[in-house]
């Protein structure tokens, strides 16, 4: 797992790096990004996604 504060962009593996919720690409090298954070059951949920186009073809569960 990649530690959220670090640099997302340095010395990342495709193995070790966060993927696409959309398209389950690795975020290896991707500028454009987007992460998505809430509260469900009392837990932090946190998505990555490639860019906004990816993003915008997904919905927070139980469409909030």
């Amino acid at each position: 797992m990649v530690d959220p504060t670090s640099e997302l962009n340095e010395d990342i593996s495709p193995e070790d790096a966060p993927v696409c919720e959309t398209c389950d690409a690795a975020l290896v090298d991707t500028p454009d990004q987007r992460v998505v954070t809430w509260i469900a059951d009392g837990a932090v949920r946190t998505v990555h996604f490639c860019d906004e186009a990816c993003r915008s073809e997904w919905s927070l569960p139980g469409g909030q």
